[in-house]
């Protein structure tokens, strides 16, 4: 039997740390600063650390606590409402993969999971005008 991703990490205990070192990073950088701002116009940073945490568990194949909470694991429609630019995206993957180095995350499963991470925020990259951002030309 294949063992789930959370599994090898080291569990949810890991994830929170994962998620709570993530946010420090976010808080503490310029990378998460704009990051911080998309937060803060929403329901605020406890909110999103909670939240984040609730998300990667299920997303990991562990329990699905924000599927149980919101009735879906759709990221795209969690962050339809969020002007989210290609330098969003890659800000937040520069804190991600800050965080996982900094918890000494490595390994094959890892660097597969930074790469769905990587698709996952190119993914959630849109133009709401109504926001008053564009979309960023490749």
């Amino acid at each position: 039997m294949v063992q789930k991703l959370i599994d090898q990490i080291g569990g949810e205990e890991v994830i929170r740390a994962l998620v709570e070192r993530f946010y420090d990073i976010v808080e503490e950088t310029e990378a998460g600063a704009r990051i911080v701002k998309l937060h803060k116009r929403g329901h605020g940073m406890d909110h999103a650390r909670m939240e984040q945490f609730n998300f990667l568990s299920g997303f990991m194949g562990g329990r699905r606590y924000y599927e149980e909470k919101h009735g879906h694991m759709d990221v795209k429609l969690m962050h339809a409402h969020v002007p989210i630019t290609e330098k969003d995206a890659e800000n937040w993957l520069q804190c991600m993969d800050q965080a996982l180095a900094d918890l000494s995350l490595e390994g094959p499963d890892v660097e597969r999971l930074r790469q769905v991470f990587r698709r996952v925020a190119l993914m959630l990259v849109n133009d709401l005008a109504e926001w008053g951002e564009a979309r960023a030309s490749a």
